[in-house]
């Protein structure tokens, strides 16, 4: 999800899993030229991890990717669209727990935002309403909150279907500033966390 410089040529990076949730790892020399490391301790690498446990940590020993994303690293909009979902992912998630849900939905939102068929505003709305929703902080829509039922509609089908077949539709310029405008305030009542590629993508919106 992360990843940070260490020492000279390290690197600590943030992995979220099947087995464990979210766990830390090092990446040994992953930033000396060449290194077999260097590719999958970028952001948006999906694939498998092997991994030693230590006394205090987890060290990176081998990685086998099966999507690294590129199109984002050349779409500057959509790459902070993505880094803004890891970190949410990051915010919500924890070790040892069971992410599973956590883990599908930035799988299907990074290829979503790859995709042409959906607008980013789209995709990022999709993803706020659901990871609330997976991590059951979404009171429901109440008559205050000023929706009208086309959205309210939206709402309930992004609740209601699997993480799998959620991205399959589109909404209209009216719903979605209706549904934006819902998110914004639905986000700021739930995550009590300044999120700092949001600062950015708020600009770019």
């Amino acid at each position: 999800m992360k990843s940070e410089p260490i020492g000279e040529y390290d690197r600590r990076v943030v992995i979220l899993t099947k087995e464990r949730g979210k766990i830390s790892a090092f990446a040994r020399a992953s930033r000396k030229p060449g290194n077999r490391l260097m590719a999958p301790t970028n952001p948006f690498s999906f694939g498998q991890f092997k991994l030693y446990v230590g006394k205090s940590s987890y060290t990176m020993a081998e990685a086998d990717i099966s999507n690294y994303f590129e199109t984002l690293r050349e779409d500057f909009s959509g790459a902070y669209y993505g880094m803004y979902f890891l970190e949410i992912c990051d915010y919500y998630t924890r070790e040892n727990n069971d992410e599973i849900m956590m883990l599908k939905l930035i799988y299907q939102s990074l290829r979503a935002l790859t995709s042409h068929a959906f607008s980013h505003k789209l995709v990022r709305v999709i993803f706020e309403l659901k990871a609330i929703m997976i991590n059951g902080e979404f009171p429901g829509v109440t008559s205050e909150s000023g929706l009208q039922e086309s959205a309210v509609y939206t709402v309930d089908y992004i609740m209601r279907t699997p993480v799998e077949k959620l991205f399959s539709f589109t909404v209209t310029e009216e719903v979605l500033r209706e549904l934006r405008v819902f998110c914004r305030r639905l986000c700021a009542k739930t995550m009590d966390r300044n999120f700092k590629s949001l600062e950015i993508l708020e600009n770019l919106e």
